[in-house]
């Protein structure tokens, strides 16, 4: 009979490179030490796409390869706020909103920041953070800027 160690929870936060979503990360870590929950860090990344599939790119453009910098940064910080945390990452072709619900799927909490890269900077709520807040399948913290 094997005994195996049950699932540790986990704790999704979305990362874009925004100070919004650094604060995030902070916020994530520090809980993910206090519950030992996982922290998986995620960003979504994909090239614009039109009706009949993705537009073709130039190819010094590299997504997927700045979106692991992404990751990169959010790492770091998570690490350096509190290095015993366990910390998986992901890094998601597909919109931002939709790849952050898909990964609150059996997570116990999902962190965003309140706004990200969008072109509103007086929005309280990003039309990102508002997605998750009305679509993940778990509890939600939307970060405001301290």
């Amino acid at each position: 009979m094997t005994t195996e160690e049950p699932e540790r929870p986990r704790i999704v936060v979305g990362v874009d490179g925004s100070a919004h979503a650094t604060d995030a990360v902070k916020w994530g870590a520090r809980q993910a030490g206090l519950v030992g929950a996982v922290l998986e860090l995620v960003t979504a990344w994909g090239l614009p796409r039109i009706y009949t599939g993705p537009l073709p790119s130039p190819s010094d453009d590299k997504p997927a390869a700045h979106a692991e910098g992404i990751l990169d940064d959010a790492e770091r910080t998570a690490r350096r706020e509190h290095p015993g945390v366990a910390i998986r990452r992901s890094a998601i072709d597909g919109p931002s909103a939709q790849v952050l619900v898909e990964a609150s799927r059996g997570a116990t909490l999902l962190v965003v920041g309140s706004r990200g890269r969008g072109k509103f900077t007086g929005m309280m709520l990003g039309s990102v953070s508002r997605h998750c807040v009305t679509n993940a399948t778990c509890p939600v913290l939307v970060l405001r800027e301290e």
